[in-house]
């Protein structure tokens, strides 16, 4: 089979992506930074204050950040010395363990969420016409559909 190379305008594409990616992800990190979290510390509080009673069992919530078991292991670390999330047992069943926000936890997310949009809004969104940001959101959302895919067979 014949490769079958970027053209131009993919090239382009690609090389912004990757060119662009880690720099916007630092500068939305740095934003967090006054509040004492990194980026995966805010994705982990957010996703826990949007849960019911502010807890996931820790399996799902390793599934919804996309990491092993060890690396959420870690990233708990953080955030329970730091007493933002609390390791609770499940007394229904012992071997099921939650991560739940505390109240500070929760203190800090809503805190540091308003920079967070405007960061987000002053590197991204603000930059595009709404017609490119929702062309970037479809985009996405194929790529990820895609890697679930790919990563099931």
């Amino acid at each position: 089979m014949a490769t079958k190379w970027l053209s131009s305008a993919e090239m382009m594409a690609w090389r912004s992506f990757i060119g662009t990616t880690g720099d916007l992800l630092r500068a939305i990190e740095h934003d967090l930074e006054p509040f004492g979290l990194d980026r995966g510390d805010y994705q982990l509080l957010a996703m826990l204050s949007e849960a019911p009673e502010q807890q996931l069992r820790m399996c799902d919530l390793a599934e919804a950040l996309r990491l092993t078991r060890g690396g959420l292991t870690r990233r708990m670390e953080g955030v329970v010395k730091k007493k933002l999330v609390s390791r609770v047992q499940s007394s229904e069943d012992g071997r099921v363990a939650f991560a739940q926000l505390t109240p500070k936890g929760f203190t800090t997310l809503t805190s540091a969420a308003p920079e967070h949009v405007q960061s987000v809004r002053r590197l991204m969104i603000d930059l595009l016409t709404p017609a490119e940001v929702k062309a970037i959101g479809t985009a996405f959302s194929k790529i990820s559909r895609n890697l679930a895919e790919e990563l099931q067979s």
